[in-house]
């Protein structure tokens, strides 16, 4: 994993579907958070051990998922700015995640060809 480590790039950006929002994933492990209208810097959300490959956003712009190369998915509260799930269950890298419109739950997939579906 520490590979990716020396490279700070950002790897994911994306906006929330409200539009006030924009969320950044990197390879030092990070996910951040900006104002989607002014492009102030919010907050970083860090506990990923490993790079961060991709975000998606809940339908209601309440809640970022991120995954990533330390195999787990997490959930994060934009209003807290705080880690609200924590979803391990990949025996490897998680480079694909997307959230249902409906909000009831998240797709993963990765390294370990597995496609997970978890529910709210």
């Amino acid at each position: 994993m520490a590979s990716c480590w020396l490279l700070q790039l950002v790897n994911h950006v994306y906006f929330s579907p409200d539009g006030q929002w924009v969320a950044s994933a990197s390879f030092d492990g990070s996910v951040k958070l900006w104002n989607g209208v002014t492009g102030k810097f919010v907050a970083a959300f860090r506990g990923h051990v490993g790079c961060v490959y991709q975000i998606s956003w809940s339908a209601d712009s309440r809640l970022l998922l991120s995954g990533s190369e330390d195999s787990t998915l997490k959930v994060w509260d934009i209003r807290t700015r705080k880690l609200k799930q924590d979803l391990p269950g990949h025996a490897d890298e998680v480079y694909a995640i997307d959230w249902s419109p409906d909000g009831e739950k998240v797709a993963s997939g990765g390294k370990d060809g597995v496609l997970k579906l978890w529910m709210g």
